[in-house]
């Protein structure tokens, strides 16, 4: 057996060259939310008090497939500073990340950088928020939702399977569920069809590249959103 520690490539050649914070995150809790959704908890290994954490924030962990390690993004949950202790929510599929995540005991450990999470929220406050995702992105929806209080916002929700409705979120009204058909579309097809004139309102998605690349050009064209009040962020290809 090799001796030689996994290597982070090119992408952490550069993540190198620009600073970015490295971290060893240490599990310390296991709960299963549903049969496709898993929670981890961790000691932050310093992390939090380094870097004050935002709506959104998300972190890049480490995962080991052979003789590399490849970055995946995960967003912050319940964040708390003072205990220097977090949370990472789960989507489970095939990959290396659901399999860590599903082998992962109290005591292991995995390394994340932080760089590139920098949201804040609007100001002076939208009328509203326009909010598309799924459950990759549910955490940073929860995250965002907590942020925002009790100003209006309507949800639209992507769920890969049927327990995937059952997930908390972070709102009780106004959330809308649609089921993952056609890579996407009808998800996107259900935000068109309930445009309103949402000029002052600020849109976020982050689905798959192509569905939050899909949103984005319905938020400008049907909503109204300007391009300066829409966040969007691809969180996987499909």
């Amino acid at each position: 057996m090799s001796d030689k520690k996994p290597s982070r490539g090119f992408q952490g050649a550069v993540l190198k060259l620009l600073r970015a914070g490295d971290y060893r995150l240490t599990v310390t809790g296991k709960r299963q939310i549903s049969p496709h959704y898993l929670r981890l908890s961790f000691n932050a290994g310093g992390m939090l008090a380094d870097r004050p954490p935002h709506p959104t924030m998300w972190i890049r962990m480490w995962f080991a497939d052979g003789d590399k390690l490849h970055q995946r993004g995960y967003t912050l949950v319940d964040p708390d500073p003072e205990a220097d202790t977090v949370d990472i929510e789960f989507a489970l599929h095939e990959g290396i990340a659901s399999r860590w995540a599903q082998n992962a005991q109290p005591g292991d450990t995995i390394e994340a950088t932080v760089l590139g999470s920098n949201f804040s929220l609007p100001e002076p406050p939208p009328a509203g928020y326009v909010i598309v995702g799924d459950t990759a992105s549910l955490p940073a929806i929860n995250s965002l939702l907590k942020a925002i209080g009790d100003a209006p916002a309507r949800v639209f929700l992507e769920a890969q399977h049927e327990d995937d409705k059952q997930l908390p979120v972070a709102r009780s009204t106004g959330v809308v569920w649609v089921d993952r058909k056609n890579a996407g579309e009808a998800l996107v097809q259900a935000v068109k069809s309930a445009a309103f004139d949402a000029s002052d309102h600020f849109g976020w998605v982050a689905c798959d590249n192509r569905t939050t690349r899909a949103v984005s050009k319905v938020f400008r064209e049907d909503y109204k959103i300007p391009r300066k009040s829409i966040k969007a962020q691809a969180y996987w290809v499909a």
